[in-house]
C-alpha cells in the first residue's frame, strides 16, 4: 500500500479488478509492486504516477478520495483495459466511508475520523453527476442503500431484509476464501472480492461489517507491503469479526441486528452548556491513512468528552495536530492547550460516543483548567480499579469510547523485557501492572518517554492509560502525572520528557524490585490528596498460568499461512494433552477440530484430491478464534481482581457464533466440539468439567 496515493472507494477497486482478463489477474499482485514503487507526485486532486519516461498514470481524487473508475485513467496502449489501473486502484488506501469505531485497531485510538462533529471531512460515497454502481440481485436500490449508509434507516427494522442476508452471505464467503488462502495467498484478487462484497454490504445498510471487511483489507496490504505497523492480531480480530457478524446478521432480529448493522454516522444530540476540564490529549496514526489528535475533556460530574482533528495524513499531521486551534466555537486553545485548560461550551451538541459537535450553533471560550489531584477530575481516580476493569472488558456497541481508559495511581517498580521491547512494571492497588507504550512508530515519542520513566524506579505517578486484555493485568500508557511537579501531566504521545524532568537522586525513593513489592503495598502518588485513605485491597489470588496461546497460536497462524499450514502433522497431540491438564478440555476439542478440517481433504475415483471443505475448515476456525477471545478476556477480569460473573454476563458471546451463513447443514448451529449447553462463561483454574464461552 502506498500512502502517498489518495484513497480508493472499495467499489472501484472491485470493479476494476472484475473487469481484468484472466490473464492479467495472473500479473496483477506483480503489477501492484511495481506501480506502488514508482514516484507520485500531486497537483491539485490530480495525483500522477510515472509509469516510464513516456506514460503517466493519473489518479482525480476530489476531496481526496478516488469514487468513480473513470477518475483513474492510464497513458498506455492498452487503456482503458490495462493492468496498470487495477494496480493502482489495489496499490492505494482503502477510503473508509463507515464509523470509525467499526475501523481495525493497531493503536487503541480510533483508525477514521468522525463523520459529522469538529475537525472532519467524510469523503464522499459519489462524485456530483456520478452514475450509481450496478446493483447486485437482491440488494437495496442507490437511493434506498444512501438512505441506510447515512444511518437513517427506519427504526422498526425488526428482521433482516433479503439485501442483507445476501450481503451477510457475500461477506463469508470472499472472508473464507481469504482464510484459506492465508496472508501470503491473498492477493489483489482476493482483496478485490472482499472490497466488492463490502461495498454490497455498504448498499444493503450493513456499515459495521463493511467497515470491518475493509479493515481486513488494509491488513491484508499492511502484511503483503511489509509495513512495520502491521500486527498480525489486528488481522485475526478483523477476520474473526467479519466472519461472526456474517453469521449472525442472518437470524438477527430487534435490537441484536440493530448493534450487528451498525451506524454509518454518529446522530449528535443537544446537551445545553457545559464547563469542561481538559484531562489530557492524544494523537492519532492509523494503519488506515488516518492522522491527528484527541483531546479528553471532563465535565463537573466527571462524564468524558473527546474534541477531534483526525484527517487523511501521516505521521507528520499525527505531530502537527496538537499544535492546531480546536474547531468549537471561536477560541483559539490548541489540543496541547486543552488538555490543561478549560472550555465554556453553550449550545452543545454530543455523540453517543462522546464525542463533541461543532455546528453553527455552538459556543466556546477559554476557561480555567484544573490539575489531576482536583475536583472534577479527580474523581476519575476514585472509581475502585477492579470496577474500571469491568466497564472496560463490557462488549456493548453503544459504548462510549472512554470505556477502555483506566485511570491509576502506581509505583514504579522496574521493566521487564519482552518481545516487543521492554514494558514498564508498576505496583498499583496490590496488583503488579505492565505498562506498555501506546504506539510505537517512531515519529512519537511513546517509547522514548516509557525509557526515560523506566529509568527512575520507585517514584510515584497517577496515570491515564488503556485495557490490553489478557491473562496478566496490563495497560498502554497515554499520559502521567509530571514526575517532578504534581500540578502538572505529562502527554506521552504528544510531549517529550527531560533528563530535567526527572527527579534528582537525593529526592528519588529507594528503587524496588519486583520481588520486592508487597501485596499491601502503598501505591498512591506523592500528590496525592487522600493520605488517609484506606490501604489498597487484598490482591486476588494468582490466575492459573492456563496455556491459552496453545489454541490462539494456531488460530493466528491459519490467517498468517492459510488452511494448509494447519494440515501438516506432529505436536497437536501434545498440545492437547496439556490444554486437557490445566481443564481446558473444550480448547484441546477445538484444536483437534480445527487440525482435523484443515487435513481433511478426500479423493474421486481416480485418486485425485477433492476440494478441501471451506465451511467446515471456517465453523471450526471461528469457534476457536471466538473461545480464545471470550476466554482472554475473562482471564483479564480474573486477573485484575473484577467481577467475572458481570464480565462473563456482559461479553459472553452467542453459543451459535460457529455457524456459517448458507451452511448445507440444519444442524450445524453450534461449534462442532462443544459439549456444554451453558457454555457461557470461561474457566479460570483447572477443572475437570470446564465450561465453554462459545
Amino acid at each position: 500500500m502506498n500512502a502517498h496515493l489518495p484513497q480508493v472507494d472499495p467499489s472501484v477497486t472491485a470493479q476494476l479488478v472484475a473487469a481484468l482478463t484472466p490473464r492479467l489477474r495472473k500479473r496483477l499482485d506483480a503489477g501492484v509492486g511495481k506501480v506502488a514503487a514508482r514516484p507520485a507526485r500531486r497537483e491539485g486532486d490530480v495525483v500522477r504516477i510515472a509509469l516510464d519516461d513516456e506514460t503517466d498514470l493519473e489518479l482525480h481524487a476530489p476531496g481526496g478520495v478516488v469514487t468513480r473508475a473513470e477518475a483513474i485513467r492510464c497513458g498506455c496502449l492498452l487503456a482503458p483495459d490495462c493492468l496498470h489501473r487495477a494496480a493502482a486502484a489495489s496499490a492505494a488506501p482503502v477510503a473508509e466511508p463507515t464509523d470509525p469505531r467499526t475501523a481495525p485497531a493497531p493503536n487503541p485510538v480510533p483508525d477514521a475520523p468522525p463523520t459529522t462533529g469538529p475537525g472532519t471531512a467524510s469523503p464522499p460515497t459519489s462524485e456530483p453527476g456520478a452514475t450509481d454502481p450496478p446493483t447486485p440481485h437482491g440488494a437495496a436500490t442507490p437511493t434506498e442503500a444512501r438512505t441506510r449508509a447515512t444511518g437513517a434507516a427506519p427504526a422498526a427494522q425488526h428482521t433482516p431484509t433479503p439485501a442483507q442476508r445476501t450481503a451477510a452471505t457475500a461477506l463469508h464467503d470472499a472472508a473464507a476464501a481469504v482464510l484459506e488462502a492465508g496472508t501470503d495467498g491473498a492477493g489483489a484478487v482476493l482483496q478485490a472480492e472482499l472490497l466488492r462484497a463490502a461495498h454490497t454490504a455498504r448498499l444493503a445498510g450493513l456499515p459495521r461489517a463493511a467497515g470491518r471487511a475493509v479493515a481486513v483489507v488494509t491488513a491484508l496490504r499492511a502484511a503483503r507491503g511489509g509495513d512495520p505497523a502491521y500486527r498480525l492480531a489486528d488481522l485475526t480480530a478483523a477476520l474473526r469479526e467479519v466472519l461472526e457478524l456474517a453469521h449472525r446478521i442472518p437470524d438477527a432480529t430487534g435490537p441484536e441486528l440493530a448493534g450487528l448493522r451498525g451506524s454509518a454516522r454518529q446522530p449528535y444530540t443537544p446537551d445545553g452548556s457545559l464547563r469542561l476540564y481538559g484531562v489530557f490529549a492524544e494523537p492519532v496514526l492509523s494503519a488506515t491513512g488516518y492522522a491527528g489528535a484527541v483531546t479528553w475533556t471532563a465535565d463537573p460530574t466527571g462524564r468524558l468528552h473527546t474534541v477531534s482533528d483526525v484527517a487523511p495524513g501521516g505521521p507528520e499531521r499525527a505531530t502537527g495536530a496538537a499544535d492546531r486551534a480546536v474547531r468549537i466555537g471561536d477560541t483559539s486553545l490548541t489540543h496541547r492547550e486543552l488538555s490543561r485548560a478549560g472550555l465554556a461550551v453553550s449550545g452543545a451538541t454530543v455523540s453517543s460516543a462522546g464525542r463533541l459537535g461543532a455546528g453553527a450553533g455552538v459556543r466556546a471560550v477559554r476557561a480555567s483548567g484544573v490539575e489531576w489531584g482536583a475536583e472534577p477530575l479527580d474523581r476519575l481516580w476514585s472509581v475502585p480499579v477492579s470496577e474500571q476493569i469491568s466497564r472496560s472488558l463490557r462488549n456493548d456497541q453503544n459504548a462510549r469510547e472512554d470505556q477502555d481508559l483506566l485511570f491509576l495511581d502506581v509505583r514504579l517498580v522496574g521493566t521487564v523485557r519482552e518481545a516487543a521491547g521492554e514494558c514498564l512494571v508498576a505496583e498499583c492497588d496490590g496488583l503488579t501492572v505492565r505498562l506498555t507504550a501506546a504506539h510505537d512508530h517512531p515519529a512519537l515519542p511513546h517509547r522514548d518517554n516509557l525509557r526515560l520513566l523506566a529509568s527512575v524506579p520507585g517514584i510515584r505517578l497517577r496515570v491515564i492509560a488503556r485495557l490490553t486484555p489478557g491473562p496478566f493485568p496490563r495497560a498502554a500508557l497515554l499520559a502521567v502525572s509530571h514526575p517532578t511537579d504534581p500540578g502538572r501531566h505529562v502527554d506521552l504521545g504528544l510531549d517529550r520528557l527531560g533528563r530535567a524532568d526527572l527527579p534528582s537522586a537525593t529526592t528519588r525513593q529507594p528503587d524496588l524490585q519486583p520481588g520486592a513489592l508487597q501485596p499491601g503495598a502503598e501505591a498512591r502518588p506523592h500528590h496525592d490528596p487522600h493520605p488517609d485513605a484506606s490501604p489498597p485491597r487484598t490482591p486476588p489470588p494468582p490466575v492459573e498460568d492456563a496455556p491459552v496461546h496453545l489454541l490462539r497460536r494456531r488460530v493466528t497462524q491459519a490467517v498468517s499461512g492459510g488452511r494448509r499450514v494447519l494440515a501438516f502433522p506432529g505436536g497437536r497431540e501434545a498440545e492437547v494433552a496439556r490444554l486437557r491438564r490445566h481443564g481446558l478440555g473444550t480448547a484441546g476439542e477445538l484444536l483437534t477440530e480445527l487440525h482435523a478440517t484443515a487435513a481433511d481433504r478426500g479423493r474421486d475415483a481416480f485418486g485425485r484430491l477433492l476440494p478441501a471443505d471451506t465451511g467446515r475448515f471456517v465453523r471450526a476456525w471461528l469457534g476457536a478464534a471466538v473461545y480464545t477471545e471470550f476466554l482472554d478476556r475473562a482471564l483479564c477480569a480474573a486477573a485484575w481482581g473484577a467481577d467475572l460473573g458481570t464480565a462473563g454476563e456482559l461479553t459472553a458471546p452467542d453459543p451459535e457464533v460457529s455457524e456459517a451463513p448458507g451452511a448445507p447443514d440444519p444442524n450445524a448451529t453450534k461449534a462442532p466440539t462443544a459439549p456444554d449447553p451453558d457454555a457461557t462463561k470461561a474457566p479460570t483454574a483447572p477443572d475437570p468439567d470446564p465450561a465453554d464461552p462459545t
